[in-house]
């Protein structure tokens, strides 16, 4: 069975830090390319971060550079986003997603509330 399972998220003052990680089961994680996307309350659902396979390469949204780590541990099946410098327009729910396209294969989501 596929699946994407995503922890933790919580709530975090103004320029505080989280860390999510996502744990990948039921696929050869090792062979996709993986994205974290974001859906915030009447906002458009946009992509954070992307990784490739291997970790090598990434890619941010401008309203994140800087601020936010993707990274990605092949042997342990596991994705991660480190987030620094939080802002409350980073509120919204964070989803691991396999591929670059969100779509089937993501979790369930983990709610990110930052507080001014």
């Amino acid at each position: 069975q596929v699946q994407l399972v995503e922890s933790g998220g919580g709530l975090v003052q103004a320029g505080g830090s989280l860390k999510l990680s996502c744990a990948a089961s039921g696929f050869i994680f090792s062979n996709y390319y993986m994205t974290w996307y974001r859906q915030a309350p009447e906002k458009q659902r946009e992509v954070v971060a992307g990784i490739s396979r291997d970790g090598s390469r990434t890619n941010y949204a401008e309203s994140v550079k800087g601020r936010f780590t993707i990274s990605r541990d092949n042997a342990n099946n596991a994705l991660h986003l480190q987030m620094t410098s939080l802002k409350p327009d980073d509120t919204a729910v964070y989803y691991c997603n396999r591929g670059p396209t969100f779509g089937l294969i993501r979790g369930q989501g983990t709610q990110v509330t930052v507080s001014s």
